[in-house]
């Protein structure tokens, strides 16, 4: 066990940022964007697009944009889908109360771009 722990400072030492300069940059290289405030209603998008076509795949997505109201907002997104051989996009608009967050309406509409 203690062959283990040493082992385990060793490799911790040869790999800190302080020891190889080169994790650092990797490191700067690879950093994490922030989550985007869309990203929750992009998911929302995603499932209720999977329930209402169970049998497509989706295979490309797109936030178009918020229209941000008074009282409520709508996330706009477009999804591509494709079922056996057919190919086709889904718009999806999902309005909901800017306080509460609490979903209102969402819509889809087919477009066969």
């Amino acid at each position: 066990m203690k062959k283990i722990l040493i082992s385990f400072i060793v490799l911790t030492a040869l790999f800190s940022e302080s020891v190889n300069p080169l994790i650092s940059s990797n490191r700067a290289a690879a950093q994490h964007k922030p989550i985007p405030p869309y990203a929750k209603w992009g998911v929302m998008a995603m499932e209720k697009t999977h329930e209402r076509y169970p049998n497509a795949n989706i295979v490309d997505y797109l936030h178009i944009g918020r229209v941000t109201g008074t009282k409520t907002s709508t996330e706009k997104f477009k999804l591509w889908l494709k079922e056996n051989t057919k190919e086709f996009g889904v718009f999806i608009d999902i309005e909901f109360n800017n306080e509460t967050q609490k979903v209102i309406k969402i819509t889809f509409r087919e477009s066969s771009r």
